[in-house]
């Protein structure tokens, strides 16, 4: 597994993203796991996030691209800081863009924050995690609306891997329904490898028990 991947496994639990437990998903899912984004709460944090997501876009898609769309809310920050640690790191300048829940009338008016997505745009979805596909449905008709763009894919920050709207991984779904290339910094495999039985700062985060529970939930929803 790359250095970066394992940083950031560490890195969710320092931020306490990454959380072990009881949890319910927006799809419904009961879940021993859960990742939450809105715990990166600082600058520096958010600074680090954006070069973990830039390493994962350089990894699947490079930097030939013109826009990266981070839909409201969560997306905002995440295009942002992806944006910012790309020009940083890469010398590469690529326009963030993000959707307002409510269309503004004045000012600034319409429904993008940020640039403003043109005919001919190469456009790169940001999210945070996807469990059963169900954001990328509303946000692919507001990027569409925007004009004759060529959608190259999705990047998020944990492949939850298991069933979207199917029996194939949502992110296999979103690559097949919609002709997107799909990648994520990490996924739960790579998450249960690098901490299952091993200390991290003087603590095993995933002990037998949680395994357990983790392999029982991904036999009810995983990839059959």
């Amino acid at each position: 597994m790359e250095q970066y991947k394992e940083q950031f496994i560490e890195f969710m639990i320092d931020c306490n993203v990454l959380k072990f437990g009881d949890f319910v998903t927006k799809s419904g899912r009961k879940t021993p796991f859960f990742v939450n984004t809105g715990f990166y709460r600082t600058g520096s944090q958010l600074a680090r996030l954006g070069e973990y997501y830039a390493e994962a876009i350089k990894d699947k898609f490079g930097f030939d691209f013109d826009v990266l769309f981070g839909p409201a809310y969560k997306g905002i920050p995440l295009s942002v800081a992806t944006t910012m640690a790309i020009a940083n790191k890469y010398d590469a300048d690529i326009r963030y863009c993000s959707n307002r829940k409510e269309i503004k009338d004045h000012g600034d008016k319409g429904i993008l924050l940020g640039s403003p997505i043109n005919d001919g745009d190469k456009v790169v979805i940001i999210e945070d995690v996807t469990t059963a596909g169900t954001s990328i449905q509303e946000t692919l008709p507001i990027v569409k609306a925007q004009g004759d763009v060529d959608l190259l894919g999705l990047v998020v920050s944990v492949d939850r891997m298991e069933r979207g709207q199917g029996e194939k991984s949502a992110l296999m779904e979103i690559e097949e329904n919609y002709g997107l290339k799909t990648t994520a910094i990490v996924t739960m495999a790579e998450v249960v490898e690098h901490l299952y039985n091993k200390p991290y700062k003087g603590k095993v985060v995933i002990d037998d028990t949680l395994k357990a529970a983790i392999d029982a939930y991904y036999e009810q929803y995983g990839v059959k």
